[in-house]
């Protein structure tokens, strides 16, 4: 059989599947607990044992990507708040990161010591167009080779000092890896070149320093932090589909949108945005979640006029019981009612941010219109009665007080098999599997 194992190892749970690559058919899942109090070996290689067993295929090829330990955490540094530093937030959540810190400016003492305290894996240091103000981007490298900055660090500024500060920052022995501008000039926005380079440094040196497990092994198997595998799913999807696409993953502690749009050169360029559009963007809500979260969504809710004071209380009490703990697993109608409710209103709210661009530092928002696939993702909804799951992506597309404007011709669809992560995982292998993997799961 020509298969492969795609694997995604989560912060909860494990989540295993086998992927026949000749016709892209989803042959086997399963799951198993994320063993980080251990090695994640063992909840890796017990999901996948269980996946495979009943196939009785053995030696396949694994492709694996990882969000546990908390992911990649990302800070950066840039040179004016509204434009680089901006650019620099966009395109780090677009490679998967969770973006802890932002700077502009020249970075002084106290700067400094404030992106220690965010405790980045990685650092993105960005700055001036291509030919643009190099001062700011000098003053920020000379600066953490001085302070001895042992945190890797991706170099994606004004292409016209970029050797001069790449040799500086070598010297100092600082990590460094090159990458283009991901603002060459005002109104264009290029992510590629940065989202690569972050995706190498997180292979090669956070999810080894994070010690998930003693030996190389892990390490080598990981392809991809999580978020960056399921947005490179959503790409190679809304590619399939021929058409704009979002998908609301909500999550226990936060919830995370994606959103892919047709590119439209009326929206780009210094009339439109100076930090340019992003048309393959990913946002994450970190207030907002199932769990650790739960609290979050009811406040969020009340913000935007989404709840009735009587509603509002007996929520938040709920939402509280479930944050005290993150374990907790509904044991009746009532209990699912409740998360179906709480579920709901946290997608709404993320795709009103993400919609409005506050999220993304865009002014005039993502146009969500042309939307034609509106896919919920989230264990809350992979588990939850069909029922259930329709109406949290009904609440979302009756939205019609949201300030945003409605998707007119979105289909709700769940994302139930963990798919996303699987097509993005072998989208650059096998391309024409990950393709046929997503339309049968998700385009029906």
């Amino acid at each position: 059989m020509n298969v492969a194992v795609c694997a995604d190892v989560g912060s909860t749970y494990t989540k295993a599947a086998v992927v026949d690559l000749d016709g892209g058919a989803l042959l086997a899942a399963a799951s198993a607990p994320t063993t980080v109090g251990t090695d994640v070996l063992h909840g890796l290689d017990a999901a996948v044992t269980a996946a495979t067993a009943a196939l009785g295929v053995a030696d396949v090829p694994w492709y694996v990507c990882s969000s546990a330990g908390g992911g990649l955490r990302l800070a950066v540094v840039g040179y004016e708040p509204l434009v680089t530093a901006q650019a620099g937030r966009r395109v780090g959540l677009s490679a998967g990161a969770n973006v802890v810190h932002v700077a502009a400016g020249r970075l002084g003492a106290a700067e400094l010591a404030a992106l220690r305290a965010a405790r980045p894996d990685v650092v993105l240091l960005v700055g001036g167009t291509d030919g643009g103000d190099a001062e700011t981007l000098t003053h920020n490298a000379t600066r953490l080779a001085r302070a001895r900055w042992r945190v890797p660090v991706v170099l994606a500024g004004n292409a016209d000092v970029r050797d001069d500060l790449h040799a500086l920052l070598a010297a100092a022995k600082v990590p460094v890896t090159v990458a283009d501008n991901v603002l060459p000039r005002i109104g264009v926005l290029a992510p590629g070149s940065a989202r690569a380079a972050i995706r190498e440094v997180f292979l090669r040196h956070v999810i080894g320093g994070k010690r998930l497990s003693r030996g190389p092994r892990f390490a080598r198997l990981v392809r991809a932090a999580t978020p960056d595998a399921v947005l490179t799913g959503v790409e190679v999807l809304a590619d399939a589909l021929g058409g704009d696409l979002a998908v609301v993953d909500v999550g226990g502690a936060t919830t995370d949108v994606y959103s892919v749009l047709t590119p439209d050169e009326r929206d780009s360029g210094p009339g439109r945005e100076v930090t340019g559009t992003l048309w393959r963007a990913r946002t994450v809500e970190g207030d907002l979640g199932m769990r650790w979260s739960a609290p979050g969504v009811v406040r969020a809710a009340a913000e935007e006029r989404l709840l009735a004071p009587a509603e509002q209380d007996n929520l938040a009490a709920a939402a509280a019981a479930r944050a005290a703990d993150p374990g907790f697993l509904p044991a009746d109608d009532t209990d699912r009612a409740v998360d179906a409710r709480i579920a709901a209103l946290a997608a709404t709210v993320a795709l009103r941010r993400h919609a409005r661009g506050a999220a993304t530092g865009e002014r005039a928002g993502r146009d969500l219109r042309d939307v034609r696939l509106l896919v919920g993702s989230g264990g809350v909804l992979r588990h939850a009665a069909p029922a259930d799951a329709a109406g949290v992506l009904g609440a979302v597309l009756a939205d019609h007080a949201g300030g945003w404007p409605l998707p007119r011709p979105a289909r709700p669809v769940v994302h139930d098999d963990n798919v996303l992560a699987a097509g993005g995982l072998l989208a650059a292998d096998h391309p024409a599997a990950a393709r046929a993997l997503l339309r049968h799961h998700l385009d029906r």
